[in-house]
């Protein structure tokens, strides 16, 4: 029986199942919705079985739809796999590589070396997953992302962590606040300020009350986000201090903000990439691992 179906077809069904929508899927491969549902038609018509059911909010994929997907996807890394060892990995326009991020780590580090690696190669198509640690952690487990940037997972038995770096905790603060002169800050000192912290679901405050159970009088949360580059803003608006990774921290060339090293105690987190033991990456997204392996430190993190 004759194959009435192409690559395109099935880019369209991969778009389609990751994103779960047929508007976005469409917009993704970059044609028109009425020639995307054209194609998955063809599509099912083909197999002879219907893949995906369609609701007016929501697109899911119906049981042979899920495992075609895992079919499909392990097909197109092959292909991809193969295009890049014939003729470089520069040159394929297929390769795609997704990334799962904490927030912290994305506007001072993951931009600079996804800048560099854009300018060697242009043509890969980067997916950035930017949540909480958990999540992150969780994606990269399921193999949703290929590989991620994360303070935890060093734990645990089926994930690979390699570490990058180490980076205190600092306090942030506006330039006109009474901390900003100083040199170094104690955690029971920020209590006599408007305390901002991130939420209780957040690995960074989990990391943080654990490193402090027992200080006595540590700084009281006036109030709480869930990521620290929220944290930053309302810092930035002047409501109050802020305890944050140095990393997620701009330069020293802000307007609006410094940071200021906490101690008494010293509280630091490790940060590193983490996979999944059982994966191999794909040439693209092993390129962009060893990027960060390269760029370990990023430029300008010091506080103050």
């Amino acid at each position: 029986m004759a194959i009435n179906f192409d690559l395109n077809d099935l880019l369209a069904f991969r778009a389609v199942a990751e994103l779960g929508n047929f508007r976005r899927a469409a917009e993704a491969v970059h044609i028109s919705q009425p020639a995307f549902s054209r194609r998955i038609e063809k599509l099912e018509q083909a197999l002879g079985a219907k893949l995906l059911e369609r609701t007016t909010r929501r697109v899911s994929l119906t049981a042979v739809g899920r495992d075609f997907a895992r079919k499909v996807q392990q097909l197109l890394d092959d292909l991809d796999t193969t295009l890049l060892g014939i003729r470089g990995i520069a040159a394929t326009r297929l390769s795609e590589v997704t990334i799962a991020c904490v927030p912290s780590t994305v506007y001072y580090y993951l931009s600079r070396v996804i800048v560099r690696y854009r300018e060697s190669y242009p043509k890969i198509r980067l997916r950035v997953f930017d949540a909480g640690a958990n999540e992150v952690l969780n994606a990269v487990a399921r193999g949703e992302a290929d590989f991620g940037l994360n303070f935890i997972g060093s734990q645990e038995p089926d994930i690979d962590f390699h570490p990058l770096l180490e980076e205190r905790f600092v306090a942030a603060c506006r330039r006109d606040h009474a901390l900003a002169r100083r040199r170094s800050v104690s955690w029971t000192e920020l209590a006599a300020y408007d305390f901002i912290a991130v939420a209780k679901s957040s690995g960074n405050r989990l990391l943080l009350d654990q490193a402090l159970a027992g200080l006595p009088g540590r700084p009281e949360s006036v109030y709480e986000a869930q990521h620290v580059t929220t944290l930053l803003g309302l810092v930035e608006a002047g409501l109050g201090v802020a305890a944050v990774p140095s990393l997620a921290m701009p330069g020293k060339d802000h307007p609006l903000l410094v940071s200021v090293p906490l101690q008494d105690p010293v509280v630091t987190r490790h940060v590193g990439l983490i996979r999944r033991k059982s994966r191999t990456l794909s040439p693209a997204a092993q390129q962009l691992w060893d990027f960060f392996v390269e760029m370990k430190q990023p430029a300008g993190r010091k506080a103050r």
